[in-house]
């Protein structure tokens, strides 16, 4: 992804290149009339700075200079006595000092590379006091930013300009960019909290600028569409890819706001935005970004274009994960026929491979085998390309149950990946869920975790995916339930719920399956007290995302009212599973054996509680704990109802 700094440096004085389209073409009045070496305070002023007009003058006298030597040339006869008669020019010291700090700043503003830019900047901090290098900084920060080699150095220039621009509570354009280079710097670093704090003020910053009119519209959106890009690659550094989702949202209103409506770089935005939603399983949201990107490549470049071939590519995951899947072996198979006309062979086949997945959704075992041993041909033997072909034969296999040749396929995959784990660490993490999901299938659990305990390791070391390592918790969790080691399941899933929390937010619908799940795990310890907290968390969950008649928010009533009958809390209890028994009405024929099971656990209830009521004071339902954030990730397991 291009660095945002190289949309920030487009603005300061012109010895830079602007490689962002969106970039105003005028230069922003503020910092076109300052000199590099501005003090300050003049930046809140709409007076030019001294040294400027001093340097302006002088470049006036040598013009004037200059005339008169070309008069003099002309008719010397004229000129004689004068100079013969009036004495040399003295020159002060004053104006001297003048001269070299002018030559000082204009070799820094012709400086075309870093290293010249450095020596000139050096030069100039033995002539120009610090307060007056706070331009200097900042345009040398971005530089370095843009480069992104030294984000250490980077960030030492950017505070230098920090502390000269930040003065007296005032706001500016050059401090909004300065705070935007120190996020882009401590992002760099991975110090991923100061950078959300420097990109959140300078965000305020350009709001209010825009708000006061003190700056141009058309200057502010770069750089605040650098400000929202950074905030959501910090986001996504840090796991909270929902959240992140909003400052890409806002990217692509500005990029709307700024580009011509059938740009192609307004398409490569809808996508890029698709292909956000798909990483956080949003394939609905996904879509008409998506739709939106072929549109315009479609219009802009024509239908054999490799951007059309690669919306068609991200479309036919989108309705893969729609369960559309005619429809994504179409989009597949028009993107295969371009990338094939481009000679594109390592996307053709990663679309080869997609392709034989699509058919094993579709149920065409056959045919998907029959697409990988064609694939598999043209991999190379210890390539990542041919573990994922093995990979998707070992799923054809294993969906027709010929367990021993899928375990051998996978063998074959997993004996790759693990010389790939420090070098791709993302892709064999994912390839080792999908591995573990298929162990899972054959019930070999031991080794299905085993796997996924490897992933985890591997994820703890990647901030940025955070998402799939609540999600691998989760399912550690779940298979430990499964197999009856509820106490080594326990702190599984809490972590699972507190990580997931934190990239999707509390109201996800996975986040559910991880309290139901939870619940249950504490039902089997006998701590029905914590069991019901929890069920209640998954209850409002559910009801909130899947609505309250939905299989699985019925299921989280159901486990809630045992819970509540385990307490001996009867009455609360009766009253759950009353509102179960109401939503499985609901559903008609389809739903009459659930129905007939939650009559007989309500009547099973009364009876429990016969004789109770008249001795039991009436007992409230347990307050929900407090959660900080949210709770999520789809955690493919269903809720459990026991």
């Amino acid at each position: 992804m291009r660095r945002a700094s190289s949309t920030v440096l487009s603005h300061l004085p012109t010895h830079t290149k602007t490689s962002f389209s969106l970039l105003s073409k005028n230069v922003i009045t503020h910092l076109s009339s300052l000199s590099t070496t501005t003090p300050a305070n003049e930046l809140y002023h709409n007076h030019p700075s001294p040294t400027r007009l001093k340097t302006c003058n002088k470049s006036n006298a040598l013009v004037l200079s200059k005339i008169k030597t070309q008069q003099f040339q002309a008719h010397p006869s004229q000129n004689f006595n004068t100079l013969v008669e009036q004495p040399p020019p003295q020159v002060t010291s004053r104006q001297r000092n003048i001269k070299e700090r002018s030559q000082l700043e204009e070799a820094f503003e012709s400086a075309k590379t870093t290293e010249d830019m450095l020596k000139a900047f050096k030069d100039m901090e033995a002539s120009f006091d610090e307060k007056e290098l706070g331009l200097a900084c900042l345009k040398l920060g971005l530089k370095l930013d843009q480069e992104g080699e030294d984000p250490e150095k980077t960030l030492s220039f950017a505070i230098r300009a920090l502390k000269v621009l930040d003065t007296d509570n005032k706001v500016s354009f050059p401090l909004a960019m300065t705070l935007q280079l120190l996020g882009s710097a401590c992002h760099s670093l991975k110090r991923f909290n100061d950078s959300l704090g420097y990109l959140n003020r300078a965000n305020r910053i350009l709001g209010r600028l825009e708000e006061e009119g003190s700056c141009s519209v058309d200057d502010i959106r770069p750089v605040l569409h650098a400000v929202q890009l950074e905030l959501a690659n910090t986001k996504t550094a840090m796991g909270r890819r929902e959240e992140a989702l909003g400052n890409l949202k806002r990217c692509l209103e500005i990029k709307e706001m700024t580009l011509e409506k059938d740009s192609k770089e307004l398409g490569n935005a809808n996508r890029d935005l698709a292909e956000a939603f798909v990483a956080v399983l949003n394939f609905k949201e996904a879509l008409p970004f998506c739709l939106k990107a072929l549109e315009i490549h479609k219009a802009q470049l024509g239908h054999n274009s490799v951007e059309v071939a690669y919306d068609r590519r991200i479309l036919g995951i989108i309705y893969t994960g729609l369960e559309e899947h005619e429809k994504a072996l179409e989009q597949n198979h028009l993107s295969q026929k371009v990338l094939k006309n481009w000679g594109l062979s390592s996307d053709l086949l990663r679309a080869e491979i997609d392709a034989a997945n699509m058919q094993i959704a579709l149920g065409k075992y056959d045919e998907a085998i029959n697409t990988l041993k064609g694939v598999v041909q043209q991999t190379d033997k210890e390539s990542e390309d041919r573990s994922l072909v093995f990979l998707s034969m070992a799923k054809a296999l294993c969906n027709q149950e010929k367990f021993v040749d899928s375990k051998k396929c996978l063998e074959v995959a997993c004996g790759i990946l693990d010389k790939k784990e420090t070098t791709s660490p993302t892709i064999v993490s994912e390839a080792y869920m999908e591995i573990s999901m298929l162990y899972e299938t054959m019930n070999e659990f031991e080794t299905a975790t085993s796997l996924l305990k490897r992933t985890l390791a591997i994820l703890e070391k990647l901030p940025q995916e955070q998402h799939h390592e609540g999600s691998v918790c989760a399912r550690i969790g779940w298979l430990l339930l499964l197999t009856g080691k509820v106490p080594q399941a326990i702190p599984y899933l809490e972590s699972a719920a507190e990580r997931l929390k934190e990239s999707f937010g509390s109201k996800h619908f996975g986040v559910g399956y991880v309290y139901n799940n939870l619940g249950a795990a504490y039902l089997e310890l006998d701590r029905p007290q914590s069991a019901a907290q929890v069920f209640a968390i998954a209850k409002e969950i559910m009801d909130v995302s899947l609505g309250p008649h939905h299989t699985e928010s019925i299921e989280a009533c159901q486990n809630l009212s045992k819970a509540y009958g385990a307490m001996g809390s009867y009455n609360l209890a009766i009253e759950f599973q009353q509102q179960a028994i109401d939503a499985w009405e609901g559903h008609g024929p389809s739903a009459q054996d659930e129905l007939k099971e939650a009559h007989r656990l309500l009547e099973q209830l009364k009876k429990k509680a016969c004789g109770v009521f008249s001795n039991e004071p009436p007992i409230k339902a347990l307050p929900l704990p407090h959660t900080s954030g949210s709770v999520s990730s789809r955690s493919s397991q269903p809720g459990v109802s026991q």
